[in-house]
């Protein structure tokens, strides 16, 4: 299964997230507000508190003809080109790593990985190299760079300070959500608790969102992620169904993740046989539709089908069908349950 590296998804004018599938962007710049470099050029990046959600705009071209040697020489990333003496007295590991950095911000993977392997003692080259494993959907590989990482997590971030780089890496939290993940420990771990579940490691993935949930609990990406492993369990127990309520508790529609989070609650409640409570949820987030994946609103309306169904009023239930079939006639079996087929 490939891993949630999603493509870039246009979510305001001018704003976008970055989910290239091609490689990751370096940002540079202070943690929630930084300036990303990759081959297109330079752009600003914007932290969402709370939410560990980041959007990106883009501000420059890269090698812009009216730039100066002055302007080019302090354009971020600038400080990665070893002149000849540095890189004559730099050990050869460290020179590997910077040399493996440039190569992902040309969007040259192979190159990087290849320069990667030779600083293997480094835990930031386990990281990149744990990433971009991941990326070209080598999950397994990626797994065991990255609990080694985890393992080393007093080291991480090492050499990233010493150049300057922080590395940033889109991540798929569901079909519709993604978010950015950083070398620190939530990043770590929100990355190997979808690896795991995608690699079926069920128990690895469950200590995961154990840990992500003590360190980060008002995280909503970190919510979300968990909430939708508890939702995959095989067999979910009432138990499981109720630890997702708790989870999902006091939330207003206020982003795509809040919503993405009010629908694993309302399926919560369904499950539990809590059909009115699942039809207010639900209700909530089909209130507001602006800014909110299509495909996020349609699992919505036909949620919400179901349980008019579970409340005995058809009508209503067979209206709900009829308008996600006007918008995407082959969503679920909602041409089947209309009769059409």
């Amino acid at each position: 299964m490939a891993f949630r590296f999603f493509r870039r998804k246009r979510i305001a004018p001018g704003v976008s997230l970055n989910l290239s599938k091609r490689g990751a962007s370096l940002s540079f710049g202070p943690r929630g507000a930084k300036a990303t470099i990759g081959t297109r050029g330079a752009r600003g990046t914007l932290g969402i508190p709370g939410t560990g959600l980041r959007y990106t705009k883009q501000v420059t071209s890269r090698g812009a003809k009216g730039d100066t040697q002055e302007e080019q020489a302090t354009r971020p990333g600038s400080h990665l080109s070893l002149g000849f003496l540095r890189r004559l007295f730099t050990p050869k590991p460290e020179r590997a790593f910077v040399d493996g950095v440039k190569a992902l911000m040309e969007k040259n993977p192979e190159e990087a990985e290849q320069q990667l392997k030779q600083c293997p003692e480094l835990t930031d080259a386990a990281f990149l190299m744990g990433m971009t494993a991941l990326q070209r959907g080598a999950t397994e590989e990626g797994i065991q760079q990255l609990t080694r990482v985890y393992r080393e997590r007093e080291r991480l971030g090492d050499y990233f300070t010493k150049y300057g780089v922080s590395p940033s890496f889109p991540l798929g939290i569901t079909e519709d959500i993604s978010t950015f993940v950083e070398p620190d420990d939530r990043g770590v771990l929100l990355v190997l608790l979808l690896a795991f579940q995608d690699a079926r490691h069920r128990e690895d993935a469950m200590k995961c969102a154990q840990t992500l949930h003590k360190m980060a609990h008002d995280d909503l990406a970190v919510r979300l992620a968990t909430a939708e492993f508890l939702a995959q369990t095989p067999n979910p127990s009432q138990q499981t169904w109720q630890d997702i309520v708790k989870l999902t508790e006091s939330l207003d529609n206020e982003s795509e993740v809040h919503a993405a989070l009010l629908y694993c609650r309302a399926r919560a409640l369904r499950e539990l046989g809590l059909l009115e409570a699942a039809k207010d949820t639900l209700t909530t987030v089909l209130r507001r539709t602006k800014d909110r994946p299509d495909e996020l609103l349609r699992k919505a309306r036909y949620l919400r089908a179901q349980v008019y169904e579970g409340l005995g009023n058809k009508s209503k239930a067979r209206k709900e069908f009829e308008r996600i079939y006007a918008e995407a006639s082959d969503f679920e079996d909602v041409a089947q349950r209309l009769g059409l087929r």
